[in-house]
């Protein structure tokens, strides 16, 4: 009502169309100053307007008719501000949270467009860390938002499940496996069979160094050359095997590959993380060939010492990379050129995202590069969405934490703060499911708190923590206002008269439950989560501070129902934000 007023009369003055001058009003943060703002150099990409930003700006704002909606219009720089009648404000965002509910801030822009997001994509037989974690709660959120924009939205799990790992992994169950822990728990039990394996296979490596240096030195070498197959040959050996089609080394890689998706479906799960589709680079090895053939025909293939390279050093300077070995086994990038290619041709996209670390970035540089190459004009349509690395963990070493542990960590620390109210304690169906929930929202939010391409260390501190700005605090603040609605003795009335809601409390919190179509706009655009979470915690502490003076109970009536109202809004946009961000809205805690 209020930007279609300001686009309505600017468009008059500037002759750029209303709908065009809308996408440039913007929400100002200080109230005092102004209501909204636009700045005039962002009219120019619609129409190059004669004379100076600021000189403008004065010349619009004597211009504009003041009237039940606008109440004032200034200069401020290359900015013009305008005043709106606070009352009215207040009224049109809650009538349009009653008319709306939780489709509130939703749009249908995505209507008729299909986007496929990878996300999670752990390497079979490897923990499901805290690192990995990062790519499941930013692909869950992604989808989430995507879907409530109206997009066709196909979630997918690329599990690493192929590749000489595998061999290493075989060689390693063959010596250290346990048939007994591998039902028990396959993830970390392959997981410590790996680790065994490559520690060994690291020692026969460094001997093979030593050797080599004490040789070049003329020094006599302290031990003799390893003349056996190393753990590392054998393992190169198994995955030709496996590329080969050997039946054997194929069962018990599957075997490896079944296990390790049930006990992962069950993290999913806790996540409150669901896919629609499970895919795995060895579903790939049909198309990889039909592409390593198109890559000979384009002739894009270079020998290396027997081995298969694309140079993309121009223009660029990409390097070369390698696509076949010398063995005739592939690599990752081979095997994601065929699944780019097989999911254009069998699902279809009009946009994909690969939810990968920073750390892949060349890497998705040359796979788009390569694509593009092949003539596959679809390749524009890709896109790497990075995130920083969680520091401190390495899964050859050892040092990894798993996410298992963190959630049950989480979880009884959660119940622990949980049973201090004993009252509110046995009001809860379910303590350990509640208690779940809220770790997960520690955990998340923790993550969500910071912008996604920054990297942090892992720290015990920052995932238990439960109190100032974090996902208790959100989820306390949803759990409070379900409360308020059940306690305070009034119901829900959409026509309550919101004319009472005068006190500046009431504006602030209202003006921020209004703000929320615009964070959801800003949240898509740079597919941001943090900007999403910054905004929650804004909401919850206006609604902390409007609890201070908007009571309800024992109030009257008339001014009961439209306070109801006002936090009935913000409970709405509160559940909206969390469901989006991947957790589910507690009502008690």
């Amino acid at each position: 009502m209020f930007q279609e007023e300001i686009a309505k009369q600017l468009s008059v003055l500037t002759e750029i169309e209303p709908n065009k001058i809308l996408e440039c009003i913007e929400s100002t943060k200080n109230k005092d100053m102004a209501d909204f703002a636009v700045p005039i150099p962002k009219l120019n990409k619609f129409k190059k307007l004669a004379g100076k930003p600021d000189q403008l700006a004065i010349d619009f704002a004597s211009k504009i008719q003041l009237n039940d909606c606008i109440q004032g219009a200034s200069a401020a720089g290359n900015y013009l501000n305008f005043k709106v009648n606070r009352l009215l404000q207040v009224q049109e965002i809650l009538k349009d949270v009653i008319s709306k509910k939780d489709r509130f801030g939703m749009t249908e822009q995505g209507k008729g467009k299909k986007i496929i997001v990878e996300f999670s994509s752990p390497n079979i037989a490897k923990p499901f860390h805290a690192g990995h974690l990062r790519s499941t709660i930013i692909g869950n959120f992604m989808t989430n938002l995507f879907n409530e924009l109206g997009y066709e939205t196909v979630s997918m799990n690329y599990l690493g499940d192929w590749g000489k790992q595998y061999g290493l992994l075989a060689v390693g169950f063959e010596k250290y496996g346990s048939e007994e822990e591998l039902l028990a728990d396959p993830i970390k039990h392959l997981y410590n069979v790996y680790v065994k394996i490559n520690g060994e296979a690291e020692k026969e490596e460094e001997a093979k160094k030593k050797y080599a240096e004490e040789v070049a030195a003329g020094v006599e070498p302290t031990a003799p050359l390893q003349t056996t197959p190393t753990i590392h040959d054998i393992a190169r050996a198994y995955f030709k095997r496996m590329e080969d089609g050997d039946v054997e080394a194929l069962a018990i890689w599957k075997r490896f590959r079944d296990l390790s998706i049930v006990k992962y479906k069950d993290i999913y799960n806790r996540l409150n993380v669901k896919f629609d589709i499970y895919s795995g680079e060895s579903l790939v090895t049909e198309g990889m060939a039909i592409e390593f053939k198109k890559l000979q025909d384009k002739n894009l293939l270079e020998d290396s010492q027997g081995a298969k390279v694309i140079d993309l050093s121009k223009p660029n300077k990409l390097g070369k990379v390698l696509v076949q070995k010398t063995d005739g086994t592939t690599l990752y990038i081979t095997r994601d050129i065929a699944a780019a290619v097989d999911r254009k041709n069998n699902i279809g996209f009009d946009k994909m995202y690969y939810v990968v670390a920073s750390q892949q970035d060349f890497h998705f540089r040359q796979l788009f590069d390569i694509l593009g190459k092949m003539d596959y004009q679809w390749q524009k349509d890709l896109t790497h969405i990075n995130y920083g690395m969680v520091k401190g963990m390495s899964t050859r070493k050892g040092t990894v934490v798993f996410l298992e542990d963190i959630l049950n960590k989480t979880q009884k620390k959660m119940l622990k703060i949980m049973k201090q109210n004993e009252q509110k304690f046995a009001e809860i169906e379910d303590p350990e499911k509640v208690a779940d929930i809220v770790g997960l929202s520690a955990v998340v939010i923790q993550d969500f708190n910071a912008k996604r391409n920054k990297d942090y260390d892992f720290n015990w501190d920052r995932m238990l923590k439960s109190d100032g700005d974090t996902g208790p605090y959100l989820q306390y603040a949803h759990a409070r206002l379900c409360s308020l609605e059940r306690k305070s003795g009034f119901e829900f009335n959409p026509n309550a008269n919101l004319t009472l809601l005068t006190e500046p409390e009431a504006f602030n919190l209202a003006i921020t439950i209004g703000r929320y179509p615009e964070v959801i706009q800003l949240t898509h655009n740079q597919i941001e989560p943090s900007t999403l979470v910054g905004y929650l915690f804004e909401l919850a502490h206006a609604v902390s501070s409007a609890h201070q003076v908007l009571w309800i109970k024992d109030r009257e009536k008339d001014i009961a129902e439209a306070r109801f109202v006002l936090y009935w809004a913000a409970k709405i946009i509160l559940g909206s934000g969390l469901r989006i961000l991947g957790l589910i809205p507690l009502e008690r805690m």
